[in-house]
């Protein structure tokens, strides 16, 4: 088996993993290392043979795009207390303590080979966490919490490992000089972001087509990246700057099939991007197997006091900051997601698996130092850290759902529910002002002005039915059961024109892009 057989291998296996997941109620990322693992305790499946510069700008990128794709400005800056809490207050510490502690343990491990390996194990993995706290039906309170730990927590863990790892490259450091780094690093980044985000909003503008469109935004976190790293500048930061400002300003409310159509193409780079991501975390046994021969018994103690370390700092810094933020919240009102209860707070804490960043992170660790000799106790480091990446993974992941029904930790569907009656109250009053300016200024029959109206309290009812009075919900469930049964004839109806159209395609003389045209006018109808 050749490199690209496996890469195909691994991409099947993102695809099976999601419904397979869903049926055993397991995490699809938990299922996609255990078949990592699996391929690579087979004799005839390669070593992955990855350059290290090529890893994060290919796996970043579209997982943070993705990721930010699902948030929006509002919920940052709303959050930005428990965001600086646990996303760059957690990760200096977190880093730190494991250097320390790392440094200690490990013989010969520099200081900044040290503080590069607390970096890349710092950040709990967004992907994983909010994967496993969809499918618990978790309070959205938390899955935001964590969808902003995870965004920005890679941020300030990478831009810690470039510091380290320039350091441990060039064998120089200067404590100032990391600062001024770290200082010009973002700045940069936030330029470039913004830049990137204002220049991709004019192009999505002037393209008009969605095919086009779609196309651009599947270069645009690339090209952030690249852009930001080429100036010194963090890509990762970058890329969410960027992503952020299209979700702010790139939306056009009109534009159905772009958005349908979008969405369901980075859903399907989303599954195969982190599908590839958590296979080679398993498939990286056989490299962890290479370097423990031998020394099972020594690496195994390091990788095992590194979790214990990430574990204890992380419940030993939630508890006190989760009530510093509920202090503060309940004396200024401020309308951000917190944990609310002790019960939030350890789900919190388990859900702090390692994963994507981690992974990408260590295999990125540079072979050789600026003076040609390998870097040092690179080996070691990629082993500890693949041993955190599978024990909080694999463990916490398997875990994290018999946790959830143990604490009863559940979503407020109350809540919910009359945050989606109070959106569709809106939209139906939005559609009913709509109505009578155009009356205002159009002469429209009686008969037809009152269509229009009731389609207008149906914008409403059809998201939430409980809207509105009992009579006029019965001429809605009325009206709805008409449509349906119109809806089916008119979908068979449809589905014997493809057909025809389809068979076409075959006929002697027939030009398929005439066919296809004809087709996908066919599909835009059977669509709407």
């Amino acid at each position: 088996m050749d490199q690209l057989a496996l890469l195909f291998i691994v991409l099947l296996g993102a695809v099976i993993t999601v419904p397979l997941g869903d049926r055993l109620g397991l995490p699809a990322p938990v299922l996609m290392t255990l078949l990592g693992i699996g391929l690579a305790l087979l004799d005839f499946v390669p070593n992955v043979d990855i350059p290290p510069g090529l890893i994060l700008p290919t796996l970043l990128p579209p997982l943070l795009y993705a990721a930010v794709r699902r948030t929006s400005w509002r919920q940052f800056t709303a959050n930005k207390r428990p965001i600086f809490l646990l996303a760059v207050a957690l990760v200096f510490v977190t880093t730190f303590c494991v250097a320390v502690v790392s440094h200690s343990i490990v013989p010969g491990l520099s200081v900044a080979a040290a503080v590069a390996l607390g970096a890349l194990v710092a950040p709990p993995d967004p992907v994983a966490a909010t994967t496993v706290a969809g499918q618990l039906g978790l309070p959205r309170r938390l899955v935001s919490i964590l969808e902003g730990e995870g965004l920005f927590n890679d941020v300030t863990a990478i831009v810690l490992y470039h510091v380290a790892i320039a350091a441990a490259v060039s064998g120089e450091f200067s404590a100032w000089r990391a600062g001024l780094d770290l200082v010009l690093s973002a700045v940069v980044a936030v330029a470039v972001g913004l830049a990137i985000g204002w220049a991709a909003n004019k192009l999505l503008g002037l393209l008009g087509d969605a095919t086009l469109q779609i196309g651009l935004t599947l270069l645009v976190p690339f090209a952030s990246y690249v852009l930001a790293e080429e100036l010194h500048g963090s890509g990762v930061l970058s890329v969410l700057t960027t992503a952020l400002f299209l979700s702010e300003y790139a939306a056009d409310a009109d534009d159905v099939l772009t958005r349908l159509a979008g969405h369901t193409v980075w859903e399907v780079v989303d599954t195969l991007v982190t599908g590839i991501a958590f296979g080679l975390v398993g498939l990286e046994l056989h490299n962890a197997l290479r370097t423990a021969s031998g020394r099972w018994g020594e690496l195994l103690g390091w990788a095992g006091v590194v979790v214990g370390v990430l574990v204890v700092v992380r419940l030993l810094w939630l508890l006190p900051a989760t009530w510093l933020t509920q202090r503060l919240h309940a004396r200024r009102d401020r309308d951000e997601d917190i944990p609310t209860t002790w019960r939030e707070t350890v789900v919190m804490w388990w859900a702090g698996m390692r994963g994507v960043a981690s992974v990408a992170l260590a295999l990125a660790i540079p072979l050789k130092t600026d003076s040609g000799a390998p870097f040092p106790d690179r080996d070691e480091i990629v082993f500890i850290a693949f041993g955190v990446i599978i024990a909080t993974l694999v463990l916490q992941g398997l875990t994290l759902p018999w946790l959830v029904r143990r604490l009863g930790v559940r979503a407020d569907t109350e809540r919910e529910k009359a945050f989606e009656e109070e959106l569709a109250g809106r939209a139906s009053k939005a559609a009913r002002k709509r109505l009578r300016e155009i009356e205002a200024v159009e002469d429209l029959p009686e008969e037809l002005s009152e269509q229009l109206l009731r389609r207008a309290f149906d914008i409403g009812l059809r998201i939430s039915p409980q809207l509105g009075d009992e009579e006029r919900r019965e001429g809605h469930d009325k009206r709805v059961r008409r449509l349906k049964r119109v809806r089916r004839i008119h979908n068979e109806m449809l589905s014997a024109a493809r057909h025809e159209v389809l068979a076409a395609r075959s006929e002697p003389g027939a030009d398929p892009e005439i066919v296809d045209r004809v087709l996908r006018h066919l599909d835009v109808r059977s669509l709407r």
